[in-house]
């Protein structure tokens, strides 16, 4: 049914402007998910900290 020839031959832009109205009304949604995923972002940057701490500890007691 998109992009179908007219009656004077021209394609339905018809088709390319649903496609483009659904992108945009989805691209804010794909960043706010993106920037939303703070969560398990802020685990990893937690669990690297504990790492090093931990990696730390032990340098320092086999060192003592």
């Amino acid at each position: 049914m998109a992009n179908t020839p007219g009656p004077q031959g021209n394609q339905d832009p018809a088709g390319n402007t649903q496609m483009f109205r659904a992108f945009v009304d989805e691209a804010p949604q794909g960043r706010q998910a993106a920037s939303t995923g703070g969560g398990p972002r802020i685990g990893l940057i937690i669990g690297i900290v504990v790492a090093v701490a931990v990696v730390a500890a032990v340098a320092w007691l086999a060192l003592k």
